[in-house]
C-alpha cells in the first residue's frame, strides 16, 4: 500500500471493473477539528476504514458527495488527476490547515462517470471540473482516518443547490449502480445541522428537543427502509427548519439513501450530538 508521501503517483485509474456490491456510507462529519482531536468520533472512523479494508474486495474508488461543494445550474465531478486539499473554514488552529490528503483523483474515470450520469432535471450530462475544486473537508476529514494511506483514488460530486431535494435522491439513486463496479459512496454531512444554536462543551447525549426530534425521525425512516421519505423532511415544518437553517448538510444523506437498498439492513454508528445541534448520528449500508 502507498504512502502519504507517493499515494498520488500511483498508475491512475482508467475505467471500473464488475466487482461485489460495495457499501454505502453517510458519516457525519461535524467540526473540522474532528479530523485531528482523538474522540470518539474520530476513533469510530478509524475503526470503521479499518473494518471497510479487511473486506475480501477493497474499493477502486470513493466517490464522495460532501455538505461543502455547492454548485448551480448543473452537478459537477472532480476530473483531476491530483486533487488539492481544500481548508474551507476558518479560525481553527493552524495544525488543521496543515492537514493533507494526497489521495489520487482518476480524470478517466470522471469523464465517464459525467457522461452515464445524468441531471434528474434535465437529462444532460454532468460537468467535469479539472481544476477549480478537489477534496474538501467534508471528504478528507473523514477519509483521512478511515483510509490514512490516501491509496484509494477519490472524486467529489458536488450538489446543484438550486435543485429541490427529490432530484438529489433520484440522483443517488443512479449511484447505486455503481456500488457493483467497485465504487464506495459516501455522503458526508449532518442529519442536524445549526450552527446558530451550538452550545459549546456539551455531552454527547445533549441535544435541543428538536434536534433528538428530527434525528429520531430521520433515523425511524432508515430503519424501516423508508427511504424515499428521506426527500420530504420539509414537511416537518418548523422542527426542519431548526434542524436545518440551510439544508446543504442534510442533502448527502439522500444521495447515500439512494444509492442504498430500502431491504438493506442500516448500521448506525457515532449515535450522538456535537454542540447540541449537530447530531453525528452515521449510516453504513451493506
Amino acid at each position: 500500500m502507498a504512502s502519504l508521501s507517493n499515494a498520488a503517483a500511483l498508475p491512475a485509474l482508467q475505467a471500473l471493473k464488475p466487482s461485489p456490491r460495495m457499501p454505502v456510507l453517510f458519516v457525519g462529519h461535524g467540526s473540522p477539528m474532528n479530523a485531528i482531536e482523538d474522540n470518539a468520533w474520530r476513533r469510530s472512523w478509524q475503526a470503521m476504514g479499518t473494518e471497510l479494508l479487511a473486506r475480501a474486495v477493497q474499493p477502486q474508488l470513493i466517490l464522495c458527495v460532501s455538505a461543502h461543494w455547492l454548485t448551480r445550474g448543473g452537478w459537477q465531478i472532480t476530473g483531476m488527476a491530483q486533487p488539492k486539499t481544500i481548508h474551507d473554514f476558518g479560525g481553527f488552529p493552524q495544525a488543521l490547515f496543515d492537514q493533507q490528503y494526497p489521495a489520487p483523483g482518476a480524470p478517466a474515470v470522471a469523464r465517464s462517470l459525467a457522461k452515464e450520469l445524468k441531471s434528474p432535471a434535465t437529462g444532460a450530462a454532468l460537468g467535469v471540473d479539472e481544476g477549480e475544486w478537489g477534496l474538501d473537508h467534508g471528504t478528507w476529514s473523514v477519509l483521512k482516518p478511515m483510509f490514512p494511506q490516501a491509496h484509494i483514488p477519490v472524486l467529489q460530486l458536488s450538489m446543484d443547490y438550486s435543485r429541490a431535494p427529490a432530484e438529489h435522491y433520484a440522483l443517488g439513486q443512479q449511484l447505486q449502480a455503481l456500488r457493483e463496479r467497485g465504487v464506495l459512496i459516501v455522503g458526508s454531512g449532518n442529519i442536524v445541522h445549526n450552527l446558530r444554536a451550538t452550545r459549546r462543551g456539551t455531552a454527547a447525549s445533549e441535544a435541543y428537543d428538536w434536534a433528538t426530534e428530527f434525528d429520531t425521525v430521520v433515523q425511524d425512516q432508515i430503519k424501516n427502509g423508508q427511504l424515499g421519505a428521506l426527500q420530504d423532511f420539509q414537511k416537518l415544518g418548523a422542527v426542519a427548519q431548526q434542524a436545518h437553517p440551510t439544508y446543504e448538510h442534510y442533502l448527502p444523506l439522500l444521495y447515500a439513501a439512494g444509492a442504498a437498498g430500502a431491504s438493506e439492513m442500516p448500521r448506525f454508528f457515532n449515535t450522538g450530538y456535537q454542540s447540541a445541534s449537530i447530531s453525528m448520528r452515521s449510516v453504513l449500508w451493506g
